[in-house]
């Protein structure tokens, strides 16, 4: 069956709505890594929060919701590594600023599994990256995270943490900086689809080259094309920008093949200790705060936004 379906319906090929589960939870109670570190009510005042769990192909899936309901509106905030603890917090403290709606990962669903990147509920095959299973062959994962753009979630924003350094192996820049680590998230690391264009300034929180934005544009586009890019160069952000030609799974790449808008920010993972983990939320927060007032308005607001429809 290959008829197309709207996402406002949020019906799936083959798939009917008992097939997915929303439930409403309370997040004080919620048995979860992240929620347990919020055990305040005064956090959760004004947000709902409810599980979505469904299968697909091969994987089963936990999605954590908090929404605004009185700013549905807002941002989508995504957080798709449960591992990737500062993301959950400033998208959280996000939330509660900005309105929209939140959607997080929960590795949790594979016992003893709580707090990992990849999901591991797989019936055969490899863990799957919560972040490489946007595809328009697996309708259901996509719909359920990008379900509030359908009523008016604009932008999207991605949140990650990743590891101190970069592996210079594949770069074709220079080395320079932190060379010991073993990813490509840095600002000095480029390659045929990542170009990086560092702060002259390295004014916080820009002074850690493991803190970027991320400038999604298709390969037909130039770099200005991104969203956000131009205003975030001239305020002198560490920016990568991506050149997308065939989707790697990504949400970045989804959504720029979809025309939606997205920033990805990242900033490096410092660990769990409380005042380390608030150092990682801040510079994630310092991005958001500053995208927020130039890029996300209500007068920058496309007006229709575009629709997403799934195969």
């Amino acid at each position: 069956m290959r008829s197309l379906i709207a996402l406002a319906t949020l019906s799936l090929v083959g798939a009917g709505p008992s097939d997915i589960a929303v439930a409403r939870v309370d997040p004080l109670i919620v048995e979860d890594d992240d929620f347990a570190r919020h055990r305040d009510p005064a956090e959760w005042r004004g947000l709902e929060a409810s599980r979505i769990t469904f299968t697909e192909e091969r994987a089963s899936w936990r999605l954590w919701r908090i929404a605004d309901p009185a700013r549905p509106q807002g941002p989508l905030w995504f957080v798709p590594h449960d591992n990737e603890n500062a993301g959950f917090e400033a998208a959280l403290a996000a939330v509660r600023r900005y309105g929209g709606t939140l959607i997080a990962v929960d590795s949790g669903i594979a016992g003893q599994r709580d707090g990992q990147r990849l999901n591991r509920a797989v019936t055969i095959g490899q863990p799957i990256d919560p972040n490489r299973n946007f595809h328009d062959g697996l309708p259901r994962y996509p719909s359920q995270v990008l379900a509030a753009v359908a009523k008016g979630a604009w932008p999207i924003i991605a949140l990650h943490t990743n590891a101190r350094g970069y592996d210079p192996t594949d770069s074709t820049c220079p080395p320079e900086g932190d060379t010991s680590g073993s990813g490509i998230i840095s600002i000095r690391y480029c390659d045929a689809t990542l170009r990086p264009s560092p702060s002259q300034g390295r004014a916080y929180p820009f002074d850690d080259d493991d803190t970027v934005a991320f400038a999604t544009y298709l390969a037909t586009q130039t770099e200005s094309d991104a969203f956000c890019n131009d205003a975030m160069l001239a305020a002198d952000f560490n920016v990568v920008h991506e050149r997308v030609v065939n989707s790697d799974g990504s949400l970045s790449n989804y959504a720029v093949l979809h025309r939606l808008d997205y920033l990805n920010f990242e900033t490096q993972d410092r660990g769990l200790d409380p005042a380390e983990l608030a150092k990682a939320r801040d510079r994630l927060l310092w991005m958001i705060d500053r995208a927020m007032v130039m890029c996300a308005g209500a007068e920058r607001r496309p007006s229709p936004l575009p629709a997403l429809t799934f195969r």
